[in-house]
């Protein structure tokens, strides 16, 4: 079988192209980068955003404001919040996860004992498991917590669950392949704190994407929706199919597959299942899924 590893849509390309050509116009680059704005903030509901390099970039500029500690899942994060948050000297704590997934009644102790400043978390626990993200936000609000949601799989949820301005206080995504907004590079910060974005002025404009990548970000970010609709289904109908899952009842936008020999199992996969253009096999213990033997 032979898959094609997700592009940006026509739509998003050709924007991308047009606007290329008005590279050095620093008039319509702002116009450009003021689009792009004004969609993450339409589709988030934080009232203020920022279009950047990277999704490294927003988790960069983000923990720029902070002075530790930071709290991170144990298992299904991003290893980029290790890696930052090591960059920038912050001290690290580890919040236990019952296989990614934030049980609020370990949240509640963990803040407490650790006295963190902020939380860092995925939508989905290693793309895997919905986190139960309103929920976390809560105790964040209640204990002056900062809740940073890395939406990069969950940007357009029509639940309103995750990705939503109202659950998190600073929101970052990339908006790389093969993201819910994909636009092959760049990514995005949004919050409500304008006090955010003040202190972080100087990085910021460091880490600006390029007015390419907002033309393309305004196009694809109207697709989100039903990326992730049509990804959480396709997943479901997985999840049915194969006898023994991980997270078989929560919505999620990959499938883990438990094995005593993941190499051998992936090497198996890859060779069935060609995909032109890029890969869809991970091989686990790794932080950013689960950390035990699995696919």
């Amino acid at each position: 079988m032979e898959l094609f590893f997700k592009m940006p849509s026509k739509e998003a390309r050709t924007a991308m192209c047009d606007a290329s050509l008005e590279l050095g116009n620093r008039f319509i680059s702002n116009e450009y980068k003021k689009n792009a704005e004004e969609a993450i903030k339409n589709v988030t509901g934080h009232e203020h955003a920022r279009v950047l390099g990277s999704g490294n970039a927003a988790i960069m500029a983000a923990m720029s404001t902070m002075n530790g500690p930071i709290m991170i899942p144990d298992q299904g994060g991003w290893s980029g919040f290790r890696k930052i948050a090591e960059f920038y000297g912050l001290e690290l704590a580890y919040l236990p996860t019952r296989m990614g997934v934030i049980q609020l009644e370990t949240l509640e102790e963990q803040v407490k004992l650790k006295s963190s400043e902020s939380l860092f978390i995925t939508s989905f626990a290693g793309y895997m498991a919905e986190q139960p993200v309103k929920g976390i936000y809560d105790i964040c609000e209640d204990n002056g917590v900062i809740l940073v949601e890395d939406a990069s799989g969950s940007v357009g949820d029509p639940l309103k669950n995750l990705a939503c301005g109202d659950h998190s206080h600073i929101m970052v995504a990339s908006t790389g392949s093969p993201k819910m907004v994909n636009v092959g590079n760049g990514g995005f910060i949004s919050t409500n704190e304008p006090g955010i974005f003040n202190n972080t002025g100087f990085i910021l404009k460091t880490l600006q994407s390029s007015p390419v990548t907002c033309a393309g970000l305004v196009e694809e970010i109207k697709k989100a929706s039903g990326n992730l609709v049509k990804t959480i289904a396709a997943c479901e109908f997985l999840k049915k199919e194969i006898e023994y899952v991980l997270h078989p009842e929560k919505r999620g936008i990959n499938v883990a597959i438990p094995h005593d020999e993941p190499k051998s199992i992936a090497r198996l996969l890859r060779n069935n299942l060609k995909v032109r253009g890029g890969g869809m096999i991970t091989v686990c213990p790794r932080y950013d899924r689960i950390n035990q033997p699995a696919v």
